[in-house]
């Protein structure tokens, strides 16, 4: 994100706290698909991503947040606060998994796929992003939210240390980790296919 964009950025998060509907919108217009698209790889479930960028703007709405631009692109914050919802979210289901040893649903996915395209064209198409998605979902929180930043949203180290709060060298510990269990996976899913 260029300076402009987030001098824009500020300048509609001003408006919006002065009572602008429509820097609120021009924001939502901004941040929700880049915001929605992560909550949905996070947690997999098409309703919970809207949930969790539902909360992020309605507390940017209410003011409920403390967004400094001294530390940083409000993009950033705003990952940031939709991976804690995540977090937080996801703690209840955590807590029973532990204590059932099972694995949470995933919900449904909306893939968006082309209509226009053939269907087994979309249907093997749909079928290998649902293999990415549930790779994803067996990978540990903090090395799915680092693969996810990276490869589908193209943050820097410095930006998802910021957005998840570690400190450089653990974002590329969890980011290596991260690709070396879904290769991991990838290759053990190819070895039971042939």
């Amino acid at each position: 994100m260029t300076t402009d964009t987030a001098t824009l950025d500020i300048e509609l998060l001003r408006q919006l706290r002065a009572g602008s509907a429509a820097a609120f919108q021009a924001l939502y217009r901004r941040h929700q698909g880049a915001l929605y698209r992560f909550a949905l790889m996070r947690c997999g479930s098409t309703d919970t991503a809207a949930d969790v960028v539902q909360e992020v703007f309605m507390g940017l709405l209410a003011g409920s947040f403390d967004y400094d631009p001294l530390r940083g692109q409000l993009q950033n914050f705003l990952f940031g606060v939709a991976r804690n919802v995540v977090m937080k979210l996801e703690e209840p289901r955590r807590r029973t998994d532990s204590l059932t040893g099972t694995e949470g649903e995933d919900g449904e996915l909306d893939l968006g796929c082309d209509e226009s395209a053939e269907p087994l064209h979309r249907l093997l198409g749909n079928e290998q992003a649902e293999q990415v998605r549930q790779a994803l979902a067996k990978l540990p929180p903090h090395y799915r939210d680092a693969v996810i930043l990276y490869e589908m949203h193209d943050m820097s180290y410095l930006e998802i240390a910021d957005i998840c709060q570690v400190d450089i060298g653990t974002v590329r510990s969890r980011l290596s980790r991260g690709r070396a269990a879904l290769a991991k996976r990838f290759a053990g899913a190819a070895l039971h296919i042939a």
